[in-house]
């Protein structure tokens, strides 16, 4: 029953975030500050345009196709001068042994206090974000696009359109 669950957080359950709670386009984003599984310190302020996204679990069929995905396009982003930073509860040897496995090029961030998910109004179920959701981040600070629902499979390809319709990348 709680692989089941799991998978269903994994693929996107609507049924559990309450989204009016979602940081929202426009709002500042939270000064938070973490090292990331590479033992690199991650802040979302004076950085690069950057997407923030928030996922259930490593090692799951959607967080792998999503990570995977964004592996796939990580050229496309290193050309648009865009970081991607991923969050989910786990550990950061959970992290470097999923970063590892898929060869993903970004940085994941170990939230296992919620910090950074309650920061942004991302929901849990389990203990873990119960769907995608991400936030495209803009070089001012500021919540440029909130993505919730997210399908992984064309996320990637979305935020950089979305990125270069908002001006945040050529």
């Amino acid at each position: 029953m709680v692989l089941l669950l799991r998978v269903a957080a994994c693929g996107g359950s609507k049924a559990h975030t309450d989204h009016s709670k979602l940081l929202a386009v426009g709002a500042e984003v939270p000064a938070l500050v973490r090292v990331d599984h590479r033992g690199e310190v991650i802040s979302l302020r004076g950085a690069p345009p950057t997407l923030l996204y928030f996922y259930p679990k490593d090692g799951t069929p959607g967080c792998t196709k999503e990570a995977c995905a964004f592996r796939d396009a990580w050229q496309k982003f290193q050309v648009a001068s865009m970081r991607i930073v991923g969050v989910s509860i786990d550990t950061e040897q959970r992290h470097r042994d999923f970063a590892d496995e898929h060869q993903l090029p970004f940085p994941l961030i170990a939230d296992p206090e919620h910090t950074w998910s309650d920061a942004f109004g991302v929901g849990r179920f389990l203990g873990t974000a119960d769907e995608r959701v991400s936030f495209l981040i803009g070089t001012d600070g500021l919540v440029k696009k909130v993505y919730e629902d997210v399908d992984p499979g064309v996320h990637a390809d979305q935020v950089l359109g979305d990125a270069r319709g908002l001006g945040l990348i050529k």
